[in-house]
Order: structure tokens, then sequence, then C-alpha cells
């Protein structure tokens, strides 16, 4: 018959070892098949190689490989294959027939459900909340998937309701997913571990359960064993194997991360699967092709660049920085970043609006900061594409200060800033020989006399050059009116600037002293540099539009 090669992932617990080792021997033990070999991917023995060349050695030229892996995720989808693929390099006309993950099964469902009324010990299922805790995956296929088994093992078993969580790499966390269900009422709760045997993760669930419990005492949480060694795992295994010997393996490709492009995964379709850092592997690195961890491509790779996209026109942008987006896996952008730009992306680059980041009870900025961390954690280059200049009133510095204080790498690219430009693309110069020799860049979000403000409107009002106002729409009345109050002319001419660079661009001159009725009767509206001085006067024909 064609032998069997059972193959782990791999675990520091010497327990998980063990019920691997004693599931092996109970297939091995069943009169129904025929030769069976386990080995592991990494951190334990025996070692996959070994598994198959045991195989190898007996004559074994055709094998089914079976992933002991409950969902499809990186692992059961690339890992296990890539290790596959370098036995059939060690051994010459080795050839195999991959099996489809455990999960989900009734089987198992029965075997979690044997699980969590053990930890019931009597105590009835109406008035028990069950959390059903996975691992947890970059991959939102492994993610549902749990989420589906939760709802599969509540549906007619009559417990009070099942809801997933995840150890790691997703959400909810155990200490989320608890206190959803203590909000939901839950006076009992039993925590049931996704995992087949022991090990560091699944150590993790029972302390953080313990430790939720002990913050809770009107709480009873109770911690279920995990699937482990049984005959229902067994009879699964021989299910799956008897699957893959008649080709029969129907794997779910429809929300595939590896093949269809899922929202916020464009790092996974067609791209070759590099060894990964697992940030909750306990010893910190994976080791698939015994790498040092320094050369792991996937977290090398992993960076954030702050750019400056310029006023609004798509050429505006610099060569660094159209090389920098050129290369992006992810571009987290502005509403003020110029829009033409994204149209040339590659079509599998994940696009997030900037303006659409989920806002917990933190502020918009701190989102944005975290989604810029959390993707080149990842492993992506990201590219936070900005309006103008990122370090002018771009909030940019807040962006650099949270990835380098994440430890993410991260560079800056100067753009070119409204600030200069949309006074040019009226044709106005901001400083001129004989005219003008200090341009001064101010923020009109605040108006003059908000406690708030950091802006000496009467320094400002006492210069003579030129003073260029930024997001002063809603301010520029006020601001005229102190200006002049502390010495500037009223006769000072001012230029409103809008939609700078684009084909909507116009100009509204005006005087100081009327350039806030005119703004509003004009219905100036953002995005609009305001621009006062004396070079305003300078253009021959009058500013242009």
């Amino acid at each position: 018959m064609t032998g069997l090669v059972i193959v782990g992932h791999g675990t520091r617990s010497a327990a998980g070892v063990e019920q691997f080792a004693a599931l092996v021997e109970r297939v091995r033990g069943r009169g129904d098949i025929g030769d069976v070999e386990g080995g592991f991917i990494e951190l334990s023995r025996p070692p996959l190689t070994d598994a198959v060349g045991a195989l190898v050695a007996r004559g074994h030229r055709a094998l089914v490989a079976l992933p002991l892996v409950l969902t499809g995720a990186g692992h059961g989808k690339g890992d296990i294959p890539a290790a596959m693929a370098r036995e059939q390099q060690r051994h010459s006309g080795l050839s195999y027939r991959y099996g489809r993950p455990l999960g989900p099964h009734p089987l198992l469902h029965e075997a979690l459900e044997q699980r969590i009324d053990a930890a019931l010990a009597g105590t009835d299922r109406a008035g028990t909340w069950v959390a059903l805790v996975g691992r947890g995956s970059t991959d939102p296929d492994a993610n549902a998937e749990v989420a589906k088994v939760a709802r599969l093992l509540w549906e007619g078993r009559g417990y009070a309701g099942v809801e997933p969580g995840f150890i790691s790499l997703a959400s909810p966390s155990v200490p989320a997913v608890l206190e959803r269900l203590r909000r939901l009422g839950a006076r009992r709760i039993v925590v049931a571990p996704y995992f087949l045997f022991a090990g560091v993760l699944p150590d993790r669930i029972v302390a953080q359960s313990a430790e939720f419990a002990a913050a809770h005492p009107d709480l009873d949480v109770r911690v279920a064993e995990v699937i482990g060694d049984c005959d229902a795992l067994a009879d699964l295994v021989l299910e799956r194997y008897a699957e893959a010997l008649g080709g029969d393996i129907r794997m779910n490709c429809d929300t595939c991360a590896y093949r269809v492009l899922m929202p916020g995964f464009a790092d996974k379709v067609g791209r070759p699967q590099r060894p990964h850092d697992h940030p909750d592997d306990p010893v910190g690195h994976h080791h698939h092709h015994g790498h040092d961890h320094h050369d792991h491509a996937h977290h090398d790779r992993g960076s954030v660049a702050v750019v400056g996209g310029g006023p609004g026109p798509d050429d505006l942008i610099t060569v660094r920085g159209k090389a920098l987006l050129d290369a992006a896996d992810v571009v987290v952008v502005d509403r003020l970043a110029p829009q033409g730009l994204l149209a040339g992306l590659r079509p599998d680059v994940l696009v997030v609006d900037a303006a659409k980041v989920p806002r917990g009870p933190s502020v918009a900025q701190e989102a944005i900061n975290e989604a810029l961390v959390s993707h080149a954690r990842a492993g992506r280059r990201v590219v936070r594409l900005k309006g103008g200049d990122p370090y002018v009133f771009g909030r940019g510095y807040e962006e650099v200060q949270a990835c380098a204080s994440a430890g993410v790498p991260v560079t800056v690219v100067p753009g070119v800033s409204s600030a200069l430009a949309a006074p040019a693309l009226a044709g106005v110069p901001v400083t001129h020989r004989g005219v003008a020799h200090d341009v001064t860049v101010v923020s009109g979000h605040l108006p003059p006399g908000h406690p708030d403000s950091l802006v000496d409107w009467a320094a400002l009002a006492r210069a003579r050059g030129t003073v260029v106002l930024l997001m002063a729409v809603d301010t520029i009345a006020k601001i005229a009116t102190v200006l002049i109050e502390h010495g500037r002319a009223p006769e000072t001419p001012v230029l409103a600037v809008q939609d700078a660079g684009l084909p909507a661009q116009r100009s509204v001159p005006a005087r100081l002293d009327e350039i806030g009725a005119v703004a509003a009767r004009e219905g100036v509206g953002p995005p609009a540099v305001f621009v006062l001085g004396p070079v305003v006067a300078l253009t021959t024909t009058g500013p242009t539009g």
C-alpha cells in the first residue's frame, strides 16, 4: 500500500511531541493501513526528512503526505509543501499526494464536545458559554475557519453560545473574547483550545484564562483539554489518507489568500512563500531552511517610507518617492495626496485610505501609526503617501517616531509643499530680489487667540515679507483682522489659490482687509493656500488662474 507520512509542525513542548508520537503509533496499529511514519518540519524530532527517508528505505516511491494541521494556513499551504519539495530533490523519483487539513470535521467537533463536557463535569450546558480559541494566523481563511467551527460547535448542542478567539496574530485575543462573553451575560465559560496537542500556545491559553478568571472572581472560567491523541483523531487521519489516495482533496480555494486577493493580504497571491517569523514562536524564529534568522528575507523586507507626494499633480512627486511607490506592497494614502498616482499602482498593491482606518477609542493618527507598523511587521513594504511635504504640517514626524519606537525601519522622502508650489503655480514668487527677503509658512487651523495656538500673530503683522497660510479657509477673516490690528497695511495684496496644479485651479485676489468677505463670497474651499505680501502684486498679468 501507499506509505503515509504524517507531517507535524513541531513544538518545544515534550508533552506535545509525545502526543504526536502516540497518535502516529495509534494509526500504525490499525489493520487497514500500510506503512506509517511521522515527522516534524521544525522545532522537534524526528524531522520530516528522517520520516520520508525511512519510508523510501523500505521501498516506497509514492507517498501520501498528510499535514496534521486543523486549518489550511501558512504551514499547510506553504511550509509543508516546500519541505516535501526538498524531499523530492533528495530522493529522485519520489512522488506524493498531499492530504487536506483535518478540519472542519464532525469527528473533531465531537472530540471538542467531549473535552468541553469533561470540563463541565456534569454542570448543565444551557448556562455555559464556550470560547473556542484557535492559534490565529496571518491567513484570513484560516481565521474564518475557526469562526466556522465555533458556529458548528454551537449548532444543536445546547450551549448558551460559542465565540471564536485566537491566542496570536488575530482578534479577538483570549482576554478580549472572555470579556465579550462576560458582556453577553456569561457566568460560566469553558475555554476550549482548538489545538491538536499540548504546546507553548495552549499553555498560554491556560495562563491567560486563569489571569482573566482571577480578575473576575464572579465568573466560573474553566479550560478544556486539547483534542490530543484519541481514536477520533486516528479515524480522521485514515479518512483523509483515503481521500488523498482517491484523489479527492476538495480544498477550499474560494477564500484562500494564496490564490484570491483578500483585503490586506496583497503579499500572498502568486508570491513564493518565504521562511517567516512568527512573532509568538517560543524560539522567536522559524528555521525551515536552517538559516540564521538574519537571513529571513520576509522579515527584512518590512519597512515604511513616509513620502511627500507634492501639491496635487501626479508628476510633481520626487523621483525617489515614485520609485518607492512602484515597489510598495501597501500604500496608506491621505485625502490630499495625488490621487492620480494610485491609478498607476500594481493591481496587487493594497491601498489603505487613511480616512477610513478603523478607529477604536484612539485618535485617527494613532490608528494610522498602528496600521503602518503592523503591515511593516508582516514583512510588507509600506509607503505612507501624503500631500505636499511630510514635515510641513503633515504629521509626518509623528509617524516616523511611531515606526522608530516599534523598531520598524523608516525613511522620509521630502515632497514639494503646496506652501511654495501653490503661489508659484498661480504666478507668484514667494521671494523676489528687492521685494521680499523672507517667507513665513503658517498653519491657520487654529484662529488667533486660541489657547493652543503657538503662532505669534503680532510679530507676523510687523514682518514685511511674505506670509503663506495653510489650512486657513475657516480662519482667514479673523487672521486678517488681527494682522491689521497689529500693524499690517489693510491694502496688502492677498491671493487665495485653490486646487493648485489641478485642472480646477483658481485664484481669488483681494486686499487684506477684504479677503475674508471675498473668500466667503467666492466660495473658496480647501485645499486652498493664501499668500499675502508685496510679492502678490508682482504678476504682470495679474494672478493667473
